[in-house]
């Protein structure tokens, strides 16, 4: 009987960066055809596992195969990029160049003279497009492209170098229900056409709704590999954490009894476009979820709160000082902590240290006179790494060099570092383990427990377990208020805009 040779393997994968072992013997098989997930907690080896099934550095001992095959010397570029491609969580899109110029980028047709032929640049693009069924006009600037549609384009791209191994890292992380939906059935499709996929995902519903293998990594080594379908979720949380799994989350917060100024108030705001006339109120100690799909508005609710966006109405009062509109150092001045949505890009200055960036809210106490005290602001730094459990060699390392989990928690840390009055996080535990995830809600509700008042803008229903109600935004408007001890059908039936008893 002949045995079909797997699409990639990777054995006996050993990788040292100095004294640390980010990978230990571990290994991976994946079959044609399938969708394979790899799971585990940061730091479990799985980014340098992609790292070296992509060709970007050898590994210290092992072998890489496609197809049987070995892998192709790392200089080998062009031949890399005809076995395997991966779509990072960050986009690598160029967001000045057109849809065509980031698919053919540095493959462009060009005449006698050298100069680019557009035309049919153009022509080779809607063609490469039509055969994915990926819906963008080829001459769109890529920074027009939301999420959903750059994820498309970056698939489309490796295909087009003869790729049919393509690896997803945390392709859904910033995607609403409806986005991840269209994703996944974008996947089915390309199964179907004889593409495999590597799914990387800290979401593991994602990996009971869409993969057919999941192999779990945990502090360097392979733990296990199995078929989703034999694979009950507690034994896969139990894999991932080498500890008996624990209940799901649930709303542990006995709901407090409001009293006292309010921690924020919010009156009648509206932004053209975004929300309108939305108004709530939250009380020190309370927290408060704001729940809705993408483009519902909660998001950009939650940053008029913290200065990123100016209301065209109405407005917005933190313990009782009415910040300037629009002046995100004016809301840290009246009591505002703020975790964005987007680490890489709002939250973090990656070449900058931990120190330097847990203390970023916080100049006025790293100093005099305009200059930097490095002992102050290290002392600080420290004590919020010892709060935090942020796993760093210490405080000058550079925070390009942490997992995400732990650049999570230096975000969160300079949003606590001026003892807000109130706390407000968007999506806080996108892209984040399940470990990490559990630790950050945690100090969440502490924050709450210790007095401030708390607004998390949410999709991610775990997110808003804690919640004490949960107002639920759809297209612009507050449309319900659920107190906490919600059912998660209720929910999502609101953030959909469904009446359930209709």
């Amino acid at each position: 009987m002949t045995t079909t040779a797997p699409v990639a393997e990777a054995a006996g994968i050993t990788k040292r960066f100095g004294s640390t072992v980010a990978l230990d013997s571990a290994g991976i098989r994946v079959e044609a055809g399938q969708t394979h997930a790899l799971v585990g907690r940061n730091g479990a080896g799985k980014s340098t596992l992609v790292s070296i099934l992509t060709g970007l550095q050898a590994p210290d001992a092992g072998t890489v195969a496609f197809g049987g095959e070995p892998a192709p010397r790392l200089a080998d570029r062009d031949a890399w990029r005809r076995r395997v491609a991966c779509v990072y969580q960050k986009s690598t899109i160029i967001p000045d160049l057109t849809v065509a110029e980031n698919l053919f980028l540095n493959r462009y047709d060009r005449g006698p003279t050298g100069l680019i032929r557009w035309k049919a640049l153009h022509a080779k693009a809607r063609d490469l497009l039509e055969t994915w069924s990926v819906d963008v006009d080829v001459r769109t600037p890529a920074r027009e492209l939301d999420v959903e549609r750059r994820q498309f384009v970056e698939i489309a791209r490796a295909l087009s170098f003869g790729a049919r191994f393509i690896v997803l890292d945390e392709p859904t992380a910033q995607l609403d229900g409806a986005a991840i939906a269209r994703l996944f059935t974008r996947i089915g499709e390309l199964q179907r056409q004889g593409v495999t996929f590597l799914f990387i995902s800290h979401h593991l519903q994602e990996v009971y709704e869409i993969c057919d293998t999941v192999t779990v990594f945990r502090d360097a080594r392979h733990v296990l590999t199995a078929p989703v379908a034999d694979l009950p979720r507690a034994d896969l949380v139990a894999a991932m954490t080498g500890e008996a799994a624990v209940a799901a989350r649930g709303a542990r917060r006995a709901p407090v009894t409001p009293s006292g100024a309010d921690a924020l108030e919010v009156d009648g705001i509206s932004l053209a476009g975004r929300y309108r006339d939305v108004s709530f109120r939250v009380r020190p100690g309370e927290v408060v979820g704001l729940a809705g799909a993408a483009g519902s508005g909660r998001i950009e609710i939650a940053e008029t709160v913290v200065g990123l966006r100016r209301a065209d109405t109405g407005t917005v009062s933190i313990a009782g000082v009415r910040p300037r509109p629009g002046s995100v150092p004016a809301a840290l001045r009246a009591g505002a902590g703020f975790v964005p949505q987007d680490r890489h890009h709002q939250g973090l200055v990656p070449q900058m240290s931990v120190a330097d960036n847990a203390t970023l809210t916080i100049p006025e106490r790293l100093g005099r006179a305009g200059f930097l005290d490095g002992r102050r602001r290290d002392a600080i730094a420290r004590t919020m790494i010892d709060r935090l459990a942020i796993k760093t060699p210490g405080p000058e390392l550079p925070v390009s060099g942490l997992s995400g989990g732990n650049q999570q928690k230096v975000v969160l840390a300079h949003a606590l570092a001026g003892d807000p009055k109130v706390l407000v996080l968007i999506n806080p535990t996108a892209g984040v383990d399940v470990r990490s995830k559990e630790f950050l809600l945690d100090k969440v509700e502490e924050v709450a427990e210790g007095g401030a008042g708390v607004v998390v803008a949410s999709d991610e229903l775990d997110d808003l377990r804690m919640c004490d109600r949960v107002l639920v935004v759809f297209r612009g408007r507050v449309v319900a208020e659920v107190a906490a001890g919600w059912h998660d059908h209720d929910l999502v039936a609101a953030m959909e805009g469904m009446d359930l008893d209709a």
